[in-house]
């Protein structure tokens, strides 16, 4: 059953006024107009380095990014523009939200950061630390992210 939507986003030099709004939840310092890129290490699965890189049309999932990501600094939640194609994030949509209705997208090529969300309110420390476990157990457990692939 194919389950993944690619989207076609055209490559832009400069942000365009939005049609459709994107975020991007990590704890790294990045600034306006700079792009977000493949190959870092990634925060999730096997913690290699990344294939894809991720957003979400949703602030929740967003959030949540943010949230889970590893490392010290201040989460933070990027308005991010995507340069090319973008597709649905198999790890969500087919694994816990058949259909994607968190609207978490993956691509191999970059985001442009167009802007930062200043304010916004997280998940109660209790879900987080839960949402921690349940990842950690699942790495304990093998379960290997499908971006890992």
């Amino acid at each position: 059953m194919e389950t993944e939507k690619h989207h076609n986003i055209p490559n832009l030099g400069n942000p365009t006024p939005f049609s459709q709004t994107y975020f991007h939840g990590t704890k790294a310092d990045l600034q306006l107009g700079q792009l977000i890129e493949p190959g870092k290490t990634s925060n999730f699965g096997k913690r290699k380095n990344a294939k894809y890189i991720f957003l979400s049309a949703t602030l929740d999932a967003a959030i949540w990014g943010a949230e889970l990501a590893v490392g010290e600094g201040r989460e933070r939640i990027y308005l991010v523009e995507p340069t090319g194609e973008i597709e649905d994030d198999p790890d969500l949509t087919d694994r816990k939200f058949p259909g994607n209705p968190t609207k978490s997208y993956r691509s191999t090529l970059p985001f442009r950061i167009v802007g930062e969300v200043s304010i916004w309110k997280g998940h109660q420390k209790e879900q987080v630390e839960s949402m921690k476990t349940a990842l950690a157990k699942l790495k304990d457990d093998g379960v290997d992210s499908l971006n890992d692939e």
